[in-house]
């Protein structure tokens, strides 16, 4: 079955970077688009960014473009969001998703604040 384990987040100073991780498995990782997803407390879930199945083409919600980074390792079934310049309001849980797939991971708390 699917499954999708989200790491690497934590707390973090306004202007601060961090990397969010998420290691996929139990389908095949390489042939499909993965998103990154976050959802910030009494808000819907919304799309960050995606990246295609070969990671030659990258979008991004308009808030995050020229800030973050989405990524991909087709060898170790990983996907990566780099997060720079880091804002309060980037504080959410960030999930990751197959496109096309219904399974969502735990997700990883990322938090902004002085």
């Amino acid at each position: 079955q699917v499954q999708l384990v989200e790491s690497g987040g934590g707390l973090v100073q306004p202007g601060g970077s961090l990397r969010v991780s998420c290691a996929a498995s139990g389908f095949t990782f390489s042939s499909y688009a993965m998103s990154w997803y976050r959802q910030a407390p009494g808000k819907e879930r919304e799309l960050v960014a995606t990246i295609s199945s070969a990671g030659g083409r990258r979008t991004y919600e308009d808030s995050v473009k020229g800030r973050f980074t989405i990524s991909r390792d087709n060898a170790k079934n990983t996907v990566y969001l780099q997060m720079n310049s880091l804002k309060p309001e980037d504080t959410a849980v960030y999930y990751c998703k197959g496109n096309g797939l219904g399974s969502w991971g735990q997700g990883t708390q990322v938090t902004v604040s002085s």
